[in-house]
């Protein structure tokens, strides 16, 4: 680790760079020069989605304008969107944290690697595109959607690993069936994250493209995606710890979660210099995996992220989370992976259906077999209505799941 490197720099950077960071800090009674170590980081306040927001555009960014190279930005769709601004050093640096992943899934300079997420101010398809580059390999930046061109590639130049959200792969992977192409790609990892996907999905793209998936982590205000990834242990999400921090606390409280309990992902950045992180609340949810991975990696694991703290729905008083549903529908043979929750209020009555993709969908009991499998993991039971494969939306981006019109 570089002489800068660490808790105590990052701190010491934030507050001198940023009266963002200097207000909070001094707020919450942190004297930079007593910040040594790790060990300090509870002493930190916290900082949130809300917080960068009214900092935008410059105020979290913590080096002179013209030392910025570039700039990025979150979709703002759930708000106002924030701006990411990165160094010559962040971007190399998530380059190598990206190129990192690359590894660990297994591939080399003899890849030819299949970009699809999108570019601009996104920042999936230029971190995906810089991490090959830095590993090597070819780099097929083909961008999201245009069925046709994306199979013409992979056909045609034989491209061995494919990059998506995880929603854009399952739908790769129906079309390559419907197009007769199972068995006949080069094909044989896949990469894809923005979105929590369960084992379903993976287990379906698996089957259709006959590849070995990969859940790769990240986001834009911790420099994009590449920053985590599973091995090929497939035993949580190995995390690059010489480059940030992570705490796992409660979503209530924000108090330390015991070992192997779940919480909320906090992270902090132990090098970035345009934004660093201090204490970020990222709503996802996860906890630490004890002990080394059989993969042999040093770096320590997350499990694969459970949900975000702030998806979890109420209804009927009680409170549910799609990765529960996920996680039921998974144990239920015949079923697809892709479902949709409808929540309404009729006449002060609340109704809670979930549709659900099934191979055969008419089969007399089926949806009632479902409900009450629903309702042992729930605690409360839905309406189901069975549909077949392949009709619920596909989308190249983020699959929305669950629609609240209760108003």
């Amino acid at each position: 680790m570089e002489e800068e490197a660490g808790l105590a720099w990052t701190v010491a950077h934030a507050y001198r760079g940023s009266g963002f960071f200097r207000q909070r800090l001094d707020q919450a009674g942190v004297d930079p020069a007593s910040v040594r170590g790790l060990e300090d980081l509870p002493r930190l306040p916290f900082t949130t989605k809300e917080d960068l927001r009214r900092a935008y555009p410059f105020g979290w960014t913590c080096v002179p304008l013209e030392q910025v190279v570039r700039v990025h930005a979150s979709s703002g769709t759930t708000g106002r969107r924030i701006l990411a601004t990165y160094t010559a050093r962040d971007l190399d640096d998530w380059a190598e944290m990206f190129s990192r992943c690359y590894r660990m899934a297994g591939l080399g300079p003899q890849d030819r690697v299949q970009i699809t997420p999108g570019y601009g101010l996104w920042t999936a398809g230029i971190g995906f595109q810089a991490g090959v580059e830095r590993l090597g390999a070819m780099a097929v930046p083909i961008g999201p959607g245009n069925l046709d061109l994306q199979f013409e590639m992979l056909e045609e130049l034989g491209s061995t690993a494919l990059c998506a959200t995880a929603s854009f792969g399952l739908l790769l992977a129906e079309e390559a069936e419907r197009r007769g192409l199972t068995g006949r790609l080069a094909l044989r990892v896949g990469i894809f994250g923005s979105e929590r996907w369960g084992e379903a999905m993976r287990a379906r793209i698996q089957e259709l493209l006959g590849i070995e998936t990969f859940d790769i982590y990240g986001f834009t205000e911790l420099y994009g995606p590449g920053t985590g990834i599973d091995c090929r242990e497939h035993q949580g999400i190995h995390y690059w710890d010489d480059y940030y921090a992570i705490e796992i606390v409660d979503p209530a409280t924000g108090k330390p979660r015991g070992p192997g309990e779940t919480g909320e992902v906090v992270v902090t950045t132990l090098r970035k210099q345009a934004q660093p992180l201090l204490r970020y609340r990222t709503r996802d949810l996860s906890r630490f995996l004890p002990g080394p991975c059989p993969c042999g990696s040093p770096y320590p694991r997350i499990d694969r992220i459970q949900g975000r703290s702030d998806d979890t729905f109420k209804v009927r008083g009680v409170a549910c989370e799609p990765a529960q549903i996920d996680g039921v529908l998974a144990g239920l043979p015949g079923l697809g992976s892709e479902y949709q929750v409808r929540l309404t209020r009729v006449g002060g009555r609340e109704h809670f259906l979930v549709r659900v993709e099934a191979a055969n969908p008419d089969l007399p009991g089926s949806a009632g077999r479902v409900a009450e499998a629903l309702r042992r993991g729930l605690g409360v039971r839905p309406e189901v209505e069975l549909v077949p494969l392949g009709s619920l939306p596909r989308t190249e981006r983020k699959t929305r799941r669950v629609f609240d019109e209760r108003g």
